[in-house]
């Protein structure tokens, strides 16, 4: 049987393997193609380095066309081993940069493997373990405790995106993150929720097509008034005219990846996060 894929990738490291799948992901969005992802962790012996050699060499027999193989090996044995031994295309990110940083630095790389190493005693681990639990804590308005507390306030109907916006800004970049659902009872006041008032300069506002948000409702409460398009398009009329009653940003999720709307409120709310 042929493939449905394209071709498979393979993301290689002697850590989690995020650093190689993520940077990999964003080449290859640039290219109309459908790969096999294969992340391939914690390879840091010799012995599982000739694992992934003859599995990478598997796929290439069998698809008929080289593999591609990214990696962050910083173990010398191990990527030497891939290197002669595997039948893919082999794009060595750490090779490829540390080693000219090396030459115009003067000064040799540790050679450490993972990012991960000893950060749980690191501030910013803390905090963003902090950030975390603050966000699941004020997540789709169970709290108003401690809002003073908070880095950002997201506000837009319900399912516009909060949630998960919340929770990459507490992840990838330590914020405090609450988020309130604007309500019928919100539009009927044509005011904010009242406890979200003394911090407006806080708050951002999410907004998304209605026939998407129809389509995403419809997935959790099929045929109800909840996900009716006309409801939905409603809402929506209601919520962007409070938040530019409110003077509150906004933007629309519609078409837009989680990455691409936290950058844009970071970049709004929080500019000084995207320099450390």
């Amino acid at each position: 049987m042929i493939p449905q894929h394209t071709r498979s990738v393979f993301y290689i490291s002697d850590s989690t393997g995020i650093t190689a799948e993520t940077f990999g992901n964003a080449i290859l969005a640039q290219f109309d193609m459908r790969p096999r992802h294969v992340r391939l962790p914690f390879i840091d012996t010799e012995d599982k380095a000739h694992q992934v050699v003859r599995q990478i060499n598997h796929a290439a027999e069998l698809e008929g066309r080289k593999p591609i193989v990214f990696t962050t090996l910083v173990n010398m044995d191990a990527l030497r081993i891939i290197q002669e031994g595997c039948k893919g295309m082999l794009l060595d990110m750490f090779g490829t940069f540390i080693r000219p940083l090396e030459n115009e630095l003067g000064i040799k790389s540790h050679h450490r493997v993972g990012r991960f190493a000893d950060i749980t005693r690191s501030k910013e681990y803390t905090d963003r373990i902090e950030a975390i639990n603050y966000s699941l804590d004020h997540d789709d308005g169970q709290s108003h405790r401690d809002l003073s507390g908070a880095d950002v306030i997201l506000v837009g109907v319900s399912r516009s995106g909060k949630t998960p916006t919340s929770l990459y800004l507490a992840m990838q970049c330590g914020l405090k993150v609450a988020n309130y659902p604007l309500i019928p009872e919100d539009f009927e006041r044509r005011q904010l929720p009242p406890a979200l008032v003394p911090f407006r300069k806080k708050i951002f506002g999410l907004t998304i097509d209605p026939v998407r948000l129809s389509q995403i409702r419809n997935e959790r409460r099929p045929g109800s008034r909840y996900a009716d398009p006309i409801n939905c398009r409603q809402e929506i009329a209601d919520a962007e005219a409070m938040m530019r009653r409110s003077g509150i940003r906004w933007l629309s999720t519609t078409t837009k990846s989680i990455e691409e709307i936290a950058t844009t409120i970071l970049q709004e709310v929080r500019p000084e996060r995207l320099q450390y």
